[in-house]
């Protein structure tokens, strides 16, 4: 963990998070990949990594975006797949050497201070990381700085909260279960950049030019309720460690809380949820010679 993290224990207790559910989202990475698919393939379609480029993924998690941006740099090209806990990083390296990409490199950096060179990439990725950043202005700072003049970035958020009911629905049960509202405030949640202008925004203040965001589906099915809340509570990070550290008595208040909560979506094949996923783009500007 880096100085800037060290001194700051909002940051670092948000890191702890991610690195306790590192476990969790190893298991459940091809899943993962699978229900983003399309997420995934917008964000390569917008960042369009060519043969021999450099590509920088923030936020990798179980690194799908970077493995796939891997096949079309190809050998002459590098992908970084970057987090800012090592479990998550080697979740990734150990993705990319079980499929024999040797052009994946894995490495630790914080996405509101990334410690590579200016100028340094032609790509820079992110899906579903910049919405917990505690600054997300000065990471989108840091996604131009590192990119190369006329460098693209692709960024992919969770879209509004009401139109994601998969993850509302939780963060509303557990905050009335607990009586204070997750995440508390003053930290950053799932839904911090679930506006599409602001998004927009955000990346235009930073200096990229050409902003664009577009929505794209992301829903989530489940055969069960059990299916659903096991992926989804091992998969929350910031949301993992309190619902881990319930009682059993309120553990499971809560789950019934949630069955009464989710039952407009249930069907015959399962739960059916709508997810929105937001989508932005923006190039590093060329300077007129």
């Amino acid at each position: 963990m880096n100085a800037r993290s060290t001194v700051d224990p909002r940051r670092a207790h948000l890191h702890g998070m991610w690195s306790a559910v590192a476990g969790s989202w190893r298991e459940h990475a091809d899943y993962v990949d699978a229900r983003v698919a399309g997420v995934t393939q917008r964000l390569l379609e917008l960042s369009a990594p060519r043969s021999g480029e450099r590509v920088l993924e923030l936020a990798c998690g179980p690194g799908g975006v970077g493995l796939a941006a891997a096949d079309l740099v190809g050998p002459d090209g590098e992908v970084v797949v970057s987090d800012v806990v090592a479990e998550m990083t080697s979740v990734a390296a150990a993705r990319a050497a079980a499929r024999g990409l040797r052009n994946v490199t894995p490495r630790r950096l914080d996405l509101e201070e990334i410690d590579e060179p200016d100028a340094s990439y032609d790509v820079v990725v992110c899906r579903e990381g910049l919405m917990f950043a505690s600054d997300p202005d000065r990471a989108a700072r840091e996604i131009r700085r590192v990119l190369r003049p006329g460098g693209r970035a692709a960024i992919a958020v969770w879209g509004p909260r009401e139109r994601n009911p998969w993850l509302g629905i939780v963060m509303t049960a557990v905050s009335e279960q607990l009586g204070r509202p997750i995440p508390p405030p003053g930290f950053p949640g799932p839904f911090a950049l679930q506006d599409a202008q602001e998004l927009a925004l955000l990346l235009s203040r930073a200096g990229l030019a050409d902003v664009a965001v577009s929505e794209v589906d992301a829903p989530m099915r489940a055969r069960s309720f059990d299916e659903w809340w096991l992926r989804t509570s091992a998969l929350a990070g910031p949301l993992s460690q309190v619902l881990e550290s319930m009682p059993e008595p309120t553990k499971l208040e809560l789950r019934g809380r949630l069955e009464t909560a989710v039952a407009p979506y249930l069907t015959p094949a399962g739960l059916e949820f709508g997810g929105v996923t937001l989508v932005a783009s923006g190039l590093h500007p060329v300077r007129a010679s």
